[in-house]
């Protein structure tokens, strides 16, 4: 894996439920690739977004049809990687655990708990091929402050009802939570509950890539007792209104971030990753 000083570092974009395209992307090259850890998600889509040099990857794949546990992550923030990324944006839908975040809020996530049993959580896992030793990355702070920052401002920008941190629960699904589930989660001090969290940012900063994550609310989960319990339908009507506000949201963080010198921020990603390795 190739790391350093990028004169050029492009920004990668995670497209998440409802956010497998982006029509204001304009397309220069669709790149199929291969890693050491398999096919990612779906093609690379390199192009520019206001003249800005982006590549767009689809975490469920191109017709969403990888469900959470499938999702090749490894692969996905590798190739990132590899076609020159040290900079990440994600998308998230996600159910709230709190009244304050409402379904069609969006979230600048700061923390998560990992509730996921069956994915691979790290590149050094030992195998032939795959990155060498073992990797104890630290994880206090998993979400890159600058890129948070300037996911809320593009969201003021833009007038979205965005909250400034919240703590991801992540779950392995594809099943929803039960009542009992979803109570616990909100006793742990979770904020949101989403099923794709974990390992992407974890994995992100193996890399040594900055990473930040605008989760999507689409409903309350099902521990809300006055408010009807998530299905595929309801959510899928908020993810209408979700997916327009996202790509006004990203297009603005885009431009921002062309504005930063974010070169020291990467250097210390990658360093602190080279340092976290044990051979």
């Amino acid at each position: 894996m190739e790391s350093g000083d990028r004169q050029n570092n492009k920004i990668g974009i995670i497209g998440g439920s409802g956010l497998e395209s982006i029509e204001l992307f304009t397309v220069k090259n669709e790149i199929n690739c291969n890693t050491p850890y398999g096919k990612p998600s779906s093609s690379l889509i390199s192009g520019t977004l206001n003249g800005i040099e982006c590549v767009l990857l689809s975490r469920h794949g191109g017709s969403h049809n990888i469900m959470p546990t499938d999702v090749n992550y490894r692969a996905n923030l590798y190739a990132l990687k590899e076609a020159g990324c040290s900079i990440i944006l994600a998308t998230t839908a996600c159910g709230s655990l709190l009244e304050e975040l409402k379904p069609t809020d969006f979230v600048v996530i700061d923390q998560f708990i990992d509730r996921t049993t069956k994915r691979h959580s790290t590149f050094y896992d030992g195998q032939d091929g795959h990155m060498k030793g073992v990797c104890h990355i630290p994880m206090r702070n998993p979400f890159c402050e600058k890129l948070r920052n300037v996911l809320l401002s593009a969201c003021n920008v833009n007038n979205v009802s965005c909250h400034s941190k919240g703590t991801m629960v992540t779950i392995e699904g594809p099943r929803f939570s039960t009542y009992a589930e979803s109570n616990l989660f909100r006793k742990w001090g979770g904020s949101l509950i989403n099923m794709t969290t974990v390992p992407e940012v974890v994995l992100a900063n193996e890399l040594g890539v900055l990473y930040a994550a605008l989760a999507m609310v689409t409903d309350y989960d099902c521990w809300k007792e006055d408010h009807a319990s998530v299905n595929v339908e309801n959510v899928m009507k908020t993810m209408k209104v979700n997916r327009g506000n996202a790509l006004k949201v990203i297009v603005s963080a885009v431009e921002i971030i062309s504005k930063q010198n974010l070169q020291p921020d990467i250097q210390l990603a990658e360093k602190t990753a080279q340092n976290s390795v044990m051979l």
